[in-house]
């Protein structure tokens, strides 16, 4: 039908001519050629992906370009990856190295990774091609943001409180709490023993000093005095001493205490006086160091570089 041609005879040349299509023939003759174009390209597809089973040129570039997203993510979770286990690093450092050297508590991972939980903040991903890939890439560089943040901040905490060392210094309770003499004995250590009243094996949270009644009893560190109390079946006449940066220190069994509550000592002032008030079974001093509110061997504390003339100078007993 379109493969004829039609000739006219040309009167005024003597010649046949192709005759010329109407605007129908024209529409029509277009139709075909679209149809025989689209249909040309359905058939080169088919052949591409059904019989041949290869990708048309545009699919097959979109999944060059996805392969080469999904490489470079692939190397971004690599470099997470190494980047996460110095971050591990730095966090333990943060909460069993610096943090207690300063009295600080420790962050938990509650504190680190807070925000991130609970809340699908990633849905606008979901109809991405791995979405679930993407989600989970996207969400670990949050963390990470986050917990970097956070340490970041810790870090700041510790080196403003690291410009304070030399208070520190002066407030740690290091020294005895009662003169070196000989006439001051340890008589219980720090742990499990029997209880001298009881015979019930029991922790003891700190340790025993025995001495002379009236023997002077001495602040181990600078500090405020945040309680002074009796309690008839405990330390009888006692003094807790707040050091900061996370250390108290507690002073049992005293026949008077020479301090107030809210008074602000240095260490080597006078607190009260060695007696046998309370659960006691004699003249003794009941001492402690706690840390963060939980008791520790005193003796780790105690600078045993000090001789007791050293210790006489430093100490000034009342009156």
């Amino acid at each position: 039908m379109f493969g004829r041609k039609t000739y006219i005879y040309n009167k005024e040349n003597g010649s046949f001519e192709v005759e010329a299509l109407s605007r129908k023939g024209k529409v029509i003759a277009g139709i075909a050629v679209v149809l025989f174009a689209v249909l040309s390209y359905g058939c080169y597809s088919a052949i591409l992906t059904g019989i041949l089973k290869l990708k048309n040129p545009k699919t097959a570039l979109l999944l060059d370009r996805n392969s080469e997203l999904l490489e470079k993510i692939g190397y971004i979770n690599d470099r997470m990856d190494k980047e996460e286990e110095a971050l591990q690093k730095l966090e333990m450092r943060d909460n069993v190295v610096y943090r207690p050297i300063f009295g600080m508590e420790d962050l938990s991972q509650d504190v680190r990774e807070a925000g991130f939980g609970g809340v699908d903040r990633y849905s606008y991903l979901d109809e991405l091609y791995n979405a679930d890939y993407m989600k989970t890439s996207v969400m670990r560089m949050d963390i990470l943001t986050k917990k970097a943040y956070v340490q970041s901040r810790s870090f700041d905490d510790i080196e403003t409180l690291s410009k304070k060392a030399g208070d520190m210094a002066s407030c740690i309770p290091n020294i005895y709490p009662v003169s070196t003499g000989s006439r001051n004995q340890l008589s219980s250590p720090f742990g499990y023993r029997s209880d001298p009243l009881t015979r019930i094996f029991k922790m003891h949270d700190g340790v025993d000093i025995s001495g002379s009644k009236n023997e002077p009893v001495y602040a181990t560190g600078d500090g405020k005095v945040v309680e002074v109390g009796f309690n008839f079946f405990g330390y009888g006449n006692f003094v807790v001493v707040d050091h900061g940066f996370g250390y108290k220190t507690l002073y049992g069994h005293l026949r008077a205490a020479e301090v107030a509550e809210g008074q602000m000592v240095h260490r080597g002032d006078q607190i009260g006086a060695m007696g046998n008030t309370g659960r006691s079974t004699g003249t003794h001093l009941h001492y402690e160091v706690r840390y963060d509110d939980h008791p520790i061997n005193p003796v780790n504390f105690y600078d045993n570089t000090i001789s007791p003339g050293e210790y006489s100078k430093l100490v000034r007993p009342r009156g």
